[in-house]
Order: structure tokens, then sequence, then C-alpha cells
């Protein structure tokens, strides 16, 4: 079985969990009885399930990633950047970044976007040919500046809502809008054309267990941060890093609660007392 047929049965797993979930969600609601549902934190609760209304299917998938991290890539990755040099190992992020570089363009491109086209247009050139197939950063050191774009951005400029929080197997955090995007970023990247399998899937390998390596200091962070409920944290730092990128970090501020900046009306004045000799006195 190919690495694409691959993809497309998982994708067909996911479907069918969602559906699972979904139907599971109303059976057990049928189950309950009225007075035999909780009232506690009812707000909170019915707040929290709008918001990840798959949460079911989704601590499963989070637990599955999180095992097969756990076990296989996370292992990997310390094995690479144990015998890897840093320089080659720099190198190997920098040759896959130009890869995406791309689609990053067309992605930009058709968000409207022409100037930042034109700096990963110029980053792909410069890379791909000084910068000898993407080996060596020389566009950054050029002032051409590296961008993150992909499809599910582009349909959130476009206007699309990003839809319920989703964890995909393998993919990790996401949701309906960026998980149905993945297909068009999946055709977009070159090593996906390659008519040589076998190449094709060596190199995606390398490219994981590299991504992975770089974020192998970020992941002790998040073990120590995150607390009694890792999902929830990734949950939230995931949403929040989407909305930055969707804005290019510069996401719209939420509105202040009314009156919060709203001024205090002064106090009443006390009536004036009158003192020993007749006269008034203000307080």
């Amino acid at each position: 079985m190919s690495f694409r047929h691959l993809r497309l049965l998982l994708a067909c797993l996911c479907l069918i969990g969602l559906s699972a979930c979904g139907t599971l969600s109303n059976q057990t609601d049928a189950m309950v009885a009225p007075e035999e549902k909780p009232t506690a934190n009812a707000g909170a609760s019915e707040k929290d399930n709008a918001r990840d209304p798959l949460e079911g299917f989704n601590r499963a998938m989070y637990t599955f990633n999180d095992k097969l991290d756990r076990y296989v890539l996370k292992p990997l990755a310390k094995g690479y950047r144990a015998i890897t040099p840093a320089p080659v190992s720099k190198s190997i992020s920098n040759f896959f970044s130009n890869l995406h570089d791309p689609a990053i363009m067309l992605n930009n491109l058709i968000q409207g976007k022409p100037k930042q086209a034109a700096s990963d247009l110029g980053r792909v050139l410069v890379n791909s040919t000084i910068g000898i197939a993407g080996l060596f950063d020389v566009a950054s050191k050029m002032g051409l500046e590296k961008h993150n774009e992909d499809f599910g951005q582009t349909l959130a400029v476009w206007g699309v809502g990003d839809g319920p929080y989703l964890v995909l197997p393998f993919f990790g955090p996401s949701n309906v809008r960026d998980g149905a995007a993945l297909p068009v970023d999946w055709e977009s990247y070159p090593p996906n054309h390659m008519e040589e399998h076998s190449t094709r899937d060596k190199l995606l390998l390398v490219e994981t267990i590299d991504r992975r390596a770089q974020l192998l200091d970020a992941s002790d962070i998040l073990d120590q941060a995150a607390g009694q409920d890792p999902y929830v944290f990734v949950r939230e730092a995931s949403r929040q890093r989407r909305r930055n990128l969707i804005y290019d970090g510069n996401p719209p501020q939420a509105a202040p609660p009314p009156g919060l900046f709203e001024e205090d009306e002064p106090a009443p004045k006390s009536p004036p007392q009158p003192t020993p000799g007749g006269a008034t006195q203000p307080r």
C-alpha cells in the first residue's frame, strides 16, 4: 500500500470515527433521564461543549498521538539529534523549508498579499540556486522574510469559519476547516509528486523526524506547563497559535467588557455641618 493510499484510508477512518462519536453522543443524551443530568457548573460545561463538541473523539486521538510520539517519534528525534551535527541538521531543516516556500507563495498570492508572495518567490529562487537546493538559507540574510501560510489560513481569509476543534491522528490539533484543507496542502508539496515513491516516503520520514527534533525543547516545556489536563492546554494553545498565524501576528483585540473604562460617578457630597458659632463648615 502506498503512502497516499494510507492517508486516504486514515481520512476515511477519521470520518467514520466522527460519525460514530456523534451517534454515541446522541444515544448517551437520550439514555440519561433529566433528573440524572448534572446541573452544577452547567453554564460552563455547555460553553465548553459548544467550543469542543467532538471532545470524546478528540481525546481518544490525542491519547493515540501522545503514545505514538512518546514511544516512537520522540525517541527517534532524540537519536537523530544525538548523531546529527548541528550544521547538518540545520541544512536539512533549510532544505525542507525551501520545499514548502512555493506553496506558501501561492497561498499568499491567493490571499491578496502580492508583496509577501514576491518575497516567497525570491526566497525560492535564491535558496534553490545560491543556497544549493535550499541547504543554506541565504534569502533570510538578504532580508527576504520567511512566511508561514497554508490553505487553511487562505480559507480563513476568505471568510470560512474554523468549525469545531478537531484532533487528527498523526497530524494532531486542527479544526474542521483546516482538516478539509489538508489535501490541498498535500498536493501542493513537491515531494508528493515524485514518481519514485520509495524516495518520496524516505524524504517524508526524514522531514517528520527532523521537525520533531526541532520541537524537543518545546515539548519538555509543554510537559511542565500543561498541568493536570494537557489536552485542554494543547487545545487552547493551538487555537491561539492558529489565530495568530491567520492574522499574521496581529489578531484583533477582543472588545473590553461593557463599563470597564467608564468613569465612576462622583460620590454625593454630605450636607454641611453647623458649627458652634453658627457658621456651617462643608465636608
